[in-house]
């Protein structure tokens, strides 16, 4: 008989996914990064909370966390799969075109406001090598916290937004080499070695080297094709479980040869980018990222000691405010070296200067290798901390001094994705002999466009004649998002599936009010459906097939072209009128029985 189960076992599960149902919603209504909300449960619900309290209130014990090291084994996997997403939208076009500001600015940033604040631990007592670490780990900036503030305020595309998004790609670049040096140095302080590289330490690298080339070896010549035999079962769970075994599996292999497992995802991440079952992959995946990030940052307010700040609160809020000042005027130093106007630059500088999330992988790694002491370690991460808790009011008071989006587009590239949508280009539902065609003569015209299908044997051969294909399901919004729809000139739908054309109308009229939406219809009813849903134009074959068939036979029996071509026009438009009245078709009531 199977053994029975305590229902306190899972009350920690209960309790976050309670504080993700409470919290997401809530601190989204007041405009305020969600993972400041989760910061702060995990605070009130740790042990230096509610927890402290417990043994003077019993009660409390059924609103508290008992097992952090349980919660804090599940939570890494949420800075694995934000890694994993951050390879996942990279492309190597768009490193080249902003090659200046991603590795000019962005690298300058990192080595500057580094040098800065470990040299400030330095004079504060600390040895060269915890220096260094402490400076590598609070030069970085919030990814999770910045971004998407960007994005809700629609300043991504700003001045200010780009060159903030370059220099945290670059950070995001430089987690993983810092991530290696302090395995490295962690290895020598274990040693007792004091020689910066010696052979035994390259030696003892190697394993992770190769773990590199099988991950790169592996994705390359594995990844796609059972991607390919996943997408062909047509399973959206059996995709699912695919998806997330890349991401797990390729971050477990990264640790078997002590390496992180967020930097195996990120190989992962960068591997997939270049398929077709990309977006697909990133719309699978975002779910679990965003539950799995949010309890990160729970399990970071449960290590919070809080109490260090009541006791001696002038040394941490100091180091909170010492690290905004420098890592900012850092920013906004180089932000004018580099030509953004002045506004865009304090804006960056505002987004930019508070810590993130790295500094605690960083610094958890670094005292986990003795490379920084545990005491020095926690105060630096309750500074962090409160730094990122400013982030959001930061960003609404540059948002306000950086003005209108568009207001100052200044010189920074932006970031294109060759493999991604472009502005006013075309999304192309369906890539069978249809959706070829129209895609042909789009490019006759100059006009970009990206492809989408489900079935990935269209998507193979479309890729292999140099197309933008990818597979996934257009009817779903996320999917669209991810391919582009914010910024689509039009979307031409030409599925032969009715029920899948429906869906996809609805979803993008849904998204989109004011997009142009051209749908190839099955016959007048179904064209009448569409336009019902949202369609722009439906063209039904039936009707389309008369008026070819009409127009072939009155010019073979003499009739001047201009005269047919003209009457041709004519018609089609009466039969778009006529199917865009309301009591078309016998009425609404019998559309309705008819679907």
């Amino acid at each position: 008989m199977a053994a029975e189960v305590s229902p306190g076992e899972y009350k920690d599960v209960v309790l976050f996914l309670a504080t993700a149902g409470i919290v997401v919603p809530l601190f989204r209504r007041w405009n305020i990064s969600p993972i400041l909300g989760f910061l702060g449960a995990g605070i009130v619900l740790g042990p230096f909370g509610l927890g402290a309290f417990s043994a003077q209130f019993p009660w409390l014990a059924a609103v508290t966390v008992e097992n952090p090291q349980d919660i804090a084994q599940l939570a890494e996997f949420g800075v694995v799969f934000l890694l994993f997403m951050i390879g996942l939208e990279l492309s190597w076009e768009r490193l080249r075109l902003m090659r200046v500001y991603v590795f000019g600015m962005g690298g300058l940033q990192v080595v500057l406001s580094g040098a800065g604040i470990a040299g400030a631990a330095m004079l504060l007592g600390q040895p060269p090598i915890a220096a260094a670490a402490i400076g590598a780990a609070l030069a970085l900036s919030s990814t999770a916290v910045v971004m998407p503030l960007l994005a809700e305020r629609k300043r991504q595309h700003s001045q200010a937004g780009r060159a903030t998004f370059a220099v945290l790609l670059f950070q995001d670049l430089a987690v993983a080499p810092i991530l290696i040096t302090l395995a490295v140095l962690g290895r020598q302080s274990a040693s007792g070695s004091d020689n910066a590289f010696v052979l035994k330490d390259l030696l003892a690298f190697a394993p992770a080297v190769i773990g590199l080339l099988v991950l790169f070896f592996i994705g390359r010549v594995l990844l796609r094709p059972m991607l390919r035999s996943v997408a062909k079962a047509k399973s959206e769970e059996l995709f699912m479980a695919a998806s997330l075994l890349v991401v797990i599996g390729a971050g477990l292999l990264a640790a078997l040869t002590g390496l992180s497992m967020a930097l195996g995802a990120f190989v992962a991440g960068l591997l997939l980018a270049e398929t077709e079952y990309r977006h697909e992959v990133e719309r699978t995946i975002e779910p679990f990222k965003g539950l799995l990030l949010g309890l990160f940052f729970v399990s970071i307010g449960i290590g919070l000691d809080l109490s260090k700040l009541f006791a001696d609160p002038l040394p941490i809020l100091g180091m909170a405010f010492g690290l905004m000042a420098l890592t900012g005027t850092v920013v906004f130093g180089l932000g004018l070296a580099f030509g953004l106007k002045t506004k865009a630059a304090l804006e960056a500088a505002l987004l930019l200067s508070a810590g993130g999330e790295f500094a605690f992988v960083i610094l958890n790694s670094a005292m986990g290798a003795g490379v920084v002491g545990e005491t020095a370690g926690q105060t630096i991460l309750v500074a962090s901390t409160l730094s990122m808790i400013c982030i959001p009011f930061l960003a609404t008071f540059g948002a306000k001094l950086g003005g209108r989006p568009g207001a100052n587009p200044g010189s920074v590239p932006v970031e294109p994705d060759t493999e991604g949508p472009t502005d006013s280009g075309v999304l192309v539902i369906g890539y069978g002999r249809v959706g070829r065609l129209v895609s042909d003569m789009l490019g006759r015209h100059d006009i970009p466009w990206v492809g989408i299908d489900r079935d990935p044997r269209l998507v193979e051969s479309g890729r292999r004649s140099g197309a933008r294909i990818f597979y996934g399901d257009a009817s779903r919004a996320e999917f669209l998002k991810h391919c582009g729809l914010d910024t689509a000139r039009a979307l031409i739908i030409t599925m032969d599936s009715p029920e899948g054309a429906e869906a996809v109308v609805a979803t993008a009229r849904e998204l989109r009010p004011d997009l142009t939406i051209v749908a190839r219809a099955r016959d007048a009813r179904h064209a009448k459906r569409l336009y019902d849903l949202g369609a722009t134009d439906a063209v039904p074959e039936t009707i389309e097939a008369s008026l070819q068939l009409s127009e072939a036979a009155l010019v073979d029996i003499g009739i001047p072209m201009g005269l047919v071509i003209a009457s041709i026009h004519e018609r089609r438009d009466e039969f778009r009128k006529e199917l865009n009245r309301p009591e078309s078709l016998g009425g609404r009531r019998r559309m309705r029985d008819a679907r």
